[in-house]
């Protein structure tokens, strides 16, 4: 039964004067009240029944090897580079102020004790050095985005 059908039977009860017409299908139960008056008022409950259709099969592919993606590739291509972790929770700050340069760029050099980024955590600002030589090759994490522990933060060549 469509919504045109169900308006048609309102219509039709409405005007027949009854009090309550009571209809039952497979999948819809319909209940149509009118009141006493010059102008009939109509109550309509349609209860829709839940219909138990059998589940559609559905196969299921057996798991074959998947060909090397392209993030499979360049997670090849990053173990060869070392990372540099984030050692708390925090904001993470690329700058040590707003008006001045980046503290590292990809393509610079660093040495062990450089100075890679700050973290903020609890309004104490965190001076992360770096660990090891090399080149940068990523910047991970843009500057005042919130970091986790053991982030990745940057990608170092020490080659």
């Amino acid at each position: 039964m469509d919504l045109k059908d169900i308006q048609n039977l309102i219509k039709f009860v409405a005007k027949s004067g009854a009090n309550e017409v009571k209809l039952e299908t497979e999948d819809v139960k319909i209940t149509i009240k009118t009141g006493p008056g010059d102008r009939p008022e109509t109550t309509t409950y349609v209860q829709q029944i839940p219909v138990n259709a059998p589940m559609a099969h559905v196969p299921t592919q057996e798991a074959q090897p998947a060909a090397e993606t392209p993030a499979a590739a360049s997670a090849d291509e990053d173990s060869k580079y070392i990372t540099i972790k984030s050692p708390i929770i925090g904001t993470l700050y690329r700058k040590p102020s707003p008006d001045k340069p980046v503290f590292v760029e990809v393509g610079q050099t660093i040495k062990e004790g450089d100075v890679l980024c700050i973290i903020e955590a609890m309004k104490l600002f965190n001076e992360i050095e770096s660990e090891v030589s090399g080149k940068i090759v990523k910047v991970l994490v843009d500057d005042s985005s919130p970091v986790e522990f053991d982030q990745p933060l940057f990608l170092v060549d020490p080659s």
